[in-house]
C-alpha cells in the first residue's frame, strides 16, 4: 500500500465513522423524543432504556445506514480533495482514475466484510434485546386472534385448531391428521390441547383417534395422552420484528421450516435474507458512484457536491423502500427485489464513469 492509498484511506475510513455516529446519535435522540411519553407510561428503569434498548439499538441503525453513510462519507472526502486541488495534483503525477479508486474501493470492502459478518451473525442478537424491550414497554399486549388455524407439521401430518390462547397455551377444537397422498389413514381428535412446559410436551384429555384402513374405521377414545409434535408454543407468539432477530443460519433454517409447513408469508424473511447480501455489495457501488460525482472541482465548493451526494443517497433509499414493499405484496421475487437498488445504482455508476467529466 503506498503513502497516497494510506492517506486517502485513512480519511474516507475516519469520516465514514464520524459520519456514522452523527447520523445514529441524531436518530437515537429523535427516537427518544417520539417514545418519551411510552417510557413514562411503562416505567421502565434507566438502566433498561440505556442497555437493553439503545445500546442495542446503536448497531442496528449503524447497519441500516451503511450504505448511505458510506456514501456521504465518499462525496466529503474526495470532495474536500477536490476543492483543495489535490485531484488535480494526484491525476496530473500520472495515476490514473482507476488507480485513485484502488484506496476508496478497499476501504469500502473492509467496511462491506464487517458489515456482512455484523448483519449475519453480530446484530441479530443485539435485536433480540432491542426488540424485547420494545415488545415489553412499547408495543400492545400481543394477542393471538387467527381462527381456524392451519399447519402442516410433518411430509404426511397436519393439525387444525379452530383458535389458539397464546397466554395459557391452550389450542381449542384441535385435529391432528395424517394424509398419504388424498388418503386420510388416521385422525385424532380433541376439545382442547395444552403445552406442558416442565414436559415439553403437549397434553391432550379425552381425545378420539380414528384409524382409517381402506373401507374399514377403527375408533379409540382415550383420556390422557402426552404428545412431542413439531409444534411449541413460541409459533403462536408475537412475530414483530423477528427477522431481524435471527442469524443468518437460524434465518435460513426458519425459511426452510416455513417452507415445509406450507406457509405463504415467508416474503419477508427471504427479502431479509437476500437484503444481507446485497447491502455489501451496495456499499461498495454507491463509494464509487460518489468518487466519481465528486472528483471534479467545482467553482462554488463543496456544496453542491455533497447536497447531490445527499440526493443520490435519499433515491437509492426510495429503490429500497419501493423494492422492498413490491416483494412483500408479491409482485416481484424477494431475490429481485433486494437486488433491484444495487443493479440499478450499479448502471448509473456505469453511466457516470464514462460520461461525467472528471
Amino acid at each position: 500500500m503506498k503513502l497516497l492509498d494510506k492517506y486517502i484511506l485513512k480519511k474516507f475510513l475516519t469520516t465514514y465513522v464520524f459520519t456514522v455516529l452523527i447520523l445514529v446519535a441524531v436518530i437515537l435522540v429523535i427516537d427518544f423524543t417520539e417514545k418519551n411519553d411510552d417510557f413514562i407510561k411503562t416505567n421502565p428503569s434507566i438502566k433498561e432504556i440505556i442497555f437493553d434498548y439503545y445500546l442495542n439499538l446503536i448497531p442496528f441503525w449503524a447497519n441500516t445506514l451503511s450504505p448511505i453513510t458510506v456514501f456521504i462519507a465518499t462525496v466529503f472526502v474526495t470532495a474536500k480533495l477536490a476543492s483543495h486541488t489535490e485531484i488535480v495534483a494526484i491525476l496530473s503525477s500520472g495515476v490514473s482514475f482507476r488507480r485513485l479508486l484502488v484506496p476508496y474501493i478497499m476501504g469500502a470492502t473492509l467496511i462491506a466484510a464487517t458489515i456482512f459478518v455484523l448483519i449475519g451473525w453480530v446484530i441479530p442478537n443485539a435485536n433480540k434485546e432491542s426488540v424485547a424491550f420494545q415488545v415489553k414497554y412499547i408495543k400492545s399486549p400481543f394477542t393471538y386472534d387467527s381462527r381456524n388455524i392451519h399447519i402442516k407439521i410433518g411430509p404426511e401430518t397436519y393439525v387444525y385448531m379452530e383458535s389458539y390462547n397464546v397466554n395459557a397455551h391452550v389450542g381449542y377444537n384441535f385435529a391432528m391428521e395424517n394424509v398419504e397422498g388424498t388418503i386420510l389413514k388416521q385422525k385424532l381428535s380433541t376439545n382442547s390441547i395444552s403445552w406442558n412446559a416442565e414436559k415439553e410436551k403437549w397434553h391432550i384429555d379425552r381425545y378420539t383417534l380414528r384409524t382409517f384402513n381402506g373401507e374399514k374405521e377403527t375408533i379409540y377414545k382415550g383420556e390422557n395422552l402426552d404428545t412431542t409434535l413439531n409444534l411449541r408454543p413460541k409459533d403462536f407468539e408475537s412475530t414483530y420484528k423477528l427477522e431481524q432477530t435471527l442469524t443468518l443460519p437460524q434465518l435460513n433454517d426458519y425459511i426452510q421450516e416455513k417452507r415445509d409447513r406450507g406457509a405463504d408469508d415467508i416474503e419477508i424473511y427471504l427479502i431479509e435474507k437476500y437484503e444481507r447480501f446485497s447491502y455489501p455489495f451496495a456499499i461498495i457501488i454507491l463509494t464509487i458512484i460518489g468518487v466519481i460525482v465528486s472528483a471534479r472541482k467545482a467553482r462554488g465548493g463543496v456544496g453542491f457536491q455533497i447536497a447531490l451526494g445527499f440526493l443520490l443517497a435519499f433515491i437509492f433509499i426510495v429503490f429500497v423502500i419501493t423494492s422492498r414493499s413490491l416483494a412483500q405484496v408479491g409482485d416481484i421475487a424477494p431475490q429481485i427485489a433486494a437486488w433491484i437498488p444495487s443493479v440499478i445504482f450499479t448502471g448509473i455508476g456505469l453511466l457516470l464513469y464514462r460520461y461525467v467529466p472528471r
